[in-house]
């Protein structure tokens, strides 16, 4: 793929229309507590027409940066110390995570684009199963022996470095539950550990792809990304004032369904 095939010019997309875009995403994101990178990726796919690995590189470094601009406001709610006790249950996903999104960028910049389609939509259906999971049920503990639980970290970590590598999102989706299904933290520290373990996988998986020729999509793209990053963060700050306002017994499902939809779409991608 060449740089100009993968560049969307603003002047097709006004950059308040880009600006609102991210923004939405933004809201989506900060109404659950998670960055929204699910939904950012299929509206890079359908409607600003990137081709799959350009979006995948520019949502993660979308997210990236929103989670940089997350951790001093989670650290607010959960005072670092408190998060600092729990120390061993980061490097035990890392152990994996780490591997698995260098596995998973290396998948993605190989796989054949109508491949990486099939494998993303794949992927936004695992997510809205996720989302549902998280925040409609109540996910509970497991009582595991030390030496279980460490390799099911490891193990678990892998496959969210996988997945959070290939469609470029933090993974606070499949992270927050882990953590506390396997172990046993309350979903506020949960969250406040998940993004310690997102932000060096991501930073795994941008070297990865930053050794890649489609990574020159992100500076034919520079003034579309800090738009759409304006807007995701401004969009979060507003979501998050919104948490609580739509009762997640509405809200969860319908964003469950928009995941569907897209993966429907972009699944449909030649």
């Amino acid at each position: 793929m060449t740089v100009s095939e993968s560049t969307v010019s603003t002047s097709a997309h006004s950059a308040a229309w880009v600006f609102a875009a991210g923004g939405a995403v933004g809201v989506l994101g900060g109404m659950i507590g998670l960055g929204g990178a699910e939904f950012r990726l299929p509206l890079l796919i359908s409607l600003f027409g990137f081709a799959a690995l350009s979006a995948v590189i520019l949502n993660k470094a979308m997210s990236l940066v929103v989670v940089l601009v997350a951790l001093p406001a989670r650290f607010a709610a959960v005072p670092p110390s408190e998060v600092a006790g729990h120390w061993p249950v980061a490097v035990n996903l890392l152990a994996g995570s780490l591997l698995g999104a260098w596995a998973g960028a290396s998948w993605a910049v190989r796989m054949r684009t109508a491949t990486l389609y099939k494998v993303l939509a794949a992927l936004m259906v695992v997510m809205a199963a996720a989302l549902v999971a998280t925040h409609v049920t109540t996910v509970g503990s497991l009582a595991l022996p030390l030496w279980v639980q460490v390799i099911c970290g490891v193990l678990a970590g892998f496959g969210i470095g996988v997945v959070a590598a290939i469609m470029g999102v933090a993974g606070g989706e499949l992270l927050i539950p882990t953590i506390v299904l396997l172990f046993a933290l309350d979903i506020k520290t949960a969250g406040s550990l998940s993004l310690l373990v997102s932000l060096p996988t991501m930073l795994v998986a941008f070297a990865r792809y930053s050794r890649d020729g489609s990574f020159a999509v992100l500076g034919a793209n520079v003034r579309f990304t800090l738009i759409m990053i304006g807007g995701s963060v401004a969009g979060a700050v507003a979501g998050g004032l919104l948490l609580g306002v739509v009762p997640d017994v509405v809200l969860i499902p319908v964003l469950a369904v928009v995941l569907l939809v897209s993966a429907l779409k972009v699944a449909r991608h030649d």
